[in-house]
């Protein structure tokens, strides 16, 4: 087969290292890929966000299956383009991508077939929005209604930081030009449950705990994911199979009865709560970092599970049983401004266990070229072991321009 991955992060090297381990992969793309993936399959250096850019190769190389990484491809209706040609493209259908682009469309959709979920309320008007959380109050959350690369959330616990928020988002328009969703405040753990998802089947996949906070004990602004480990042991078995059940299959199902049947990486946002798991946000592809400690967790054939989920084959998907802990190294200054361009070594020293996020070649050496550049994982037989292994690698890694959280995985070591 020849596959097509799109994007250039550190989600997409990882996707692309476990496509490379494929019986049926004969010819990996990349488009416009990193340095990573220049060493395990072929870069395409073309315009990945334009959808005729991306049919017009499918069409020159004979393309059998296209992985979109970015929730932004998917948005941009790549699907729909791709499928009328019936090219297969696991991800979903512009429709379908509401679910994370449209915090309204998820929300209504949640209400209407009773998947567990928090009490919610939309504002298009500053003042309105305003009026409505001196009534009820914080701690209280505002998202913003579509895509904001995982920073269009603010959880804020007094009134001038939700005033502060809905002045962003509603006057100065930080994100665009869309309403927001006020939820209540819910308390409990959070975790990731990341599921195959096609033709009503629905595969998950481990558990994991992402670390969205810049600093250490979840201090900062909000990022696109600082850290993450899997699996998570403060996260009982019994909460994850109810979240499988009367979540993800639930939201599946609940799209199947508007029509929309749902293809790709489904990711539920969740908090296990007093009153049993609920939808925090759901997103239409693969989380990123989620799939860099997933992926090395993938014993079965990726390609494999897309394929047999196509032909409504249910696969047995096997993972290892290890813990697998990956830190984010971030540019100085992010997520608000920084420098690009900082000379990076010491990657040949850990060689397999690391993805490349924001990165490029320049004069033959290594430099940063992002918000998020690198990510560096462990693994091992406990989380304490994964986790030693981790930042033993950092250590190993020479540059003046990047910062990391020490404390991942530290709440499940307690």
């Amino acid at each position: 087969m020849n596959i097509l991955v799109l994007g250039s992060g550190g989600r997409e090297h990882a996707i692309t290292a476990k496509l490379k381990e494929s019986k049926y992969a004969e010819n990996i793309f990349v488009m416009p890929g990193n340095p990573g993936t220049s060493k395990i399959a072929c870069n395409i250096d073309r315009d990945s966000f334009n959808n005729t850019e991306v049919l017009n190769f499918c069409v020159e190389k004979n393309i059998d299956l296209v992985i979109p990484g970015s929730e932004v491809y998917l948005e941009n209706g790549i699907t729909d383009v791709l499928l009328q040609k019936n090219i297969h493209v696991f991800g979903p259908t512009k429709e379908a991508t509401q679910v994370e682009s449209s915090k309204k469309f998820a929300k209504n959709l949640m209400e209407k077939y009773n998947i567990p979920t928090a009490k919610y309320e939309v504002f298009d008007n500053y003042d309105l929005a305003l009026k409505y959380i001196k009534k009820v109050g914080t701690p209280i959350v505002i998202k913003y209604d579509g895509l904001a690369g995982g920073k269009g959330v603010v959880v804020a616990m007094n009134f001038d930081e939700a005033k502060a928020a809905l002045f962003n988002m509603l006057v100065k328009k930080e994100f665009g030009n869309a309403s927001v969703v006020i939820e209540e405040y819910l308390e409990g753990p959070e975790f990731s449950l990341m599921c195959f998802v096609d033709n009503g089947l629905v595969l998950p996949m481990p558990i994991s705990q992402d670390h969205k906070r810049l600093l250490d004990g979840d201090f900062g602004p909000n990022t696109g994911g600082m850290g993450i480990y899997s699996p998570v042991p403060i996260i009982h078995p019994s909460v994850v199979e109810d979240s499988v059940v009367n979540i993800m299959q639930k939201t599946v199902d609940s799209l199947l009865r508007e029509g929309i049947n749902y293809t790709g990486f489904l990711y539920g946002g969740l908090m296990a709560t007093c009153d049993g798991p609920k939808v925090i946000e759901f997103n239409a592809r693969f989380g990123d970092p989620e799939a860099e400690v997933l992926l090395p967790k993938l014993e079965s054939d990726l390609v494999e599970i897309i394929l047999n989920l196509k032909a409504k084959i249910k696969t047995n998907i096997i993972w290892s049983s290890d813990y697998v802990l990956g830190v984010v190294l971030a540019s100085k200054g992010y997520p608000n401004d920084y420098q690009n361009g900082y000379c990076i070594k010491g990657l040949d020293l850990i060689k397999n266990s690391y993805f490349h996020m924001g990165t490029k070649m320049k004069d033959n050496e290594l430099i940063t070229n992002g918000g998020r550049v690198l990510f560096v994982y462990g693994r091992g037989h406990s989380l304490l072991e994964a986790k030693a292994e981790a930042y033993s690698n950092i250590n190993k890694i020479e540059c003046i321009n990047l910062l990391y959280r020490r404390d991942i995985g530290n709440k499940s070591l307690v």
